[in-house]
């Protein structure tokens, strides 16, 4: 089985912080009019790399490559710095936070239809098709 984890573990990965997010991007909509909330978000990318082990480190496959270092990344949502921030201390702003809850959304899609896509053809493997 630890195979199988391995073959669906980006896609699962993938589908999991993009609810996570879809989470955070929903409460900060759903707090745009509160005084003092403070709008949060996640580093889809960081957060990845650091749940498929990898540390955010690319591989050399030659001497001469150039070291690319990432730094640590830890499993909490990052405050958003607002363009315009708004006299009740709120940093929400609405129009980004529905641009980001949409562009995630149909990211969300996407990695579900990846992960049925690689569960369809390991289905199709496993039946010699």
């Amino acid at each position: 089985m630890k195979v199988l984890d391995e073959f669906l573990k980006p896609q699962a990965t993938a589908l999991s912080l993009r609810r996570q997010r879809m989470e955070i991007l929903g409460s900060n909509i759903a707090n745009a009019g509160t005084p003092n909330f403070k709008a949060r978000d996640i580093d889809f990318e960081a957060e990845f790399t650091q749940a498929l082990g990898t540390g955010g480190k690319l591989a050399a496959t030659h001497v001469q490559h150039a070291s690319l270092g990432t730094a640590a990344v830890g499993n909490e949502a990052l405050y958003r710095v607002p363009m315009s921030p708004s006299l009740d201390g709120n940093t929400v702003e609405l129009h980004v936070e529905q641009v980001q809850f949409a562009e995630n959304a149909v990211r969300y899609e996407m990695s579900l239809q990846f992960l049925s896509d690689r569960m369809n053809g390991l289905r199709k493997a496993l039946r010699g098709e």
